[in-house]
């Protein structure tokens, strides 16, 4: 008998959306019901093919507006291009992996770069085909996008102290601005590409709790493993 190919899951959306506690939560739930999952999370710090994205995000290189989104999607491309190996062997090994961000990731926040609607389209095609085609890394089955309105995110965060106040090293997250037009990114994608799929966290103006939002994700992934 073959063995029945895994599914690639990715969780992603915007900043302070809780990409990572879904994620942690969804593996941790996955694995009670004895599913066989692993997970990865982008970029990945520390290793060798995510050099140049922290030297980017560092703003070695500019600002986040100052370099270009196609010189900046290759540089996350190559990242991904380095795991695509270990995701591929996984998934036909009948493995699901959970992928915190990853090409969607790229799209939200370089496209948000690219004022002109045509011009940011045929932007998400060639970051797409780059990726998809000539990088021939995996397509998830499906992309979670997680949406929280970056007017309550920073609400939440000036009642901490505001917004990422702990870090200064990464020119997206500092940059309320590109956070903003990221978010608007997201909910276009979410309107282009059928494998994306909106979670709206915040219906309403009123933030769900984690619980609730988790399992509005365990509803998708279950649909989509059982399919």
């Amino acid at each position: 008998m073959s063995i029945r190919k895994g599914k690639f899951i990715v969780i992603d959306g915007t900043d302070g959306s809780g990409k990572a506690t879904q994620t942690q939560l969804l593996i941790n739930a996955l694995q009670k019901e004895n599913i066989a999952v692993k997970s990865i999370s982008f970029p990945r710090y520390g290793e060798k093919s995510c050099g140049p994205v922290e030297q980017y995000l560092s703003g070695k290189y500019g600002s986040a507006d100052e370099v270009d989104a196609k010189v900046a999607s290759i540089l996350y491309a190559i990242d991904r291009y380095d795991a695509s190996f270990e995701i591929k062997k996984d998934l036909n090994s009948g493995i699901n992996v959970i992928a915190d961000r990853y090409v969607g990731s790229n799209l939200g926040h370089q496209g948000s770069k690219i004022p002109d609607k045509q011009e940011r389209l045929k932007f998400y095609n060639w970051n797409r085909n780059l990726e998809y085609d000539l990088l021939n890394i995996p397509k998830p089955d499906i992309n979670i996008i997680l949406h929280v309105p970056t007017k309550i995110t920073l609400q939440l965060a000036n009642k901490r102290g505001g917004w990422k106040a702990d870090i200064a090293t990464d020119i997206h997250e500092t940059n309320i601005n590109h956070l903003k037009q990221a978010e608007k990114t997201y909910l276009e994608l979410a309107n282009l590409f059928p494998e994306f799929h909106l979670i709206e966290c915040a219906p309403n103006g009123k933030l769900l709790s984690i619980q609730s939002i988790h399992n509005k994700i365990m509803t998708i992934v279950h649909n989509l493993i059982n399919s």
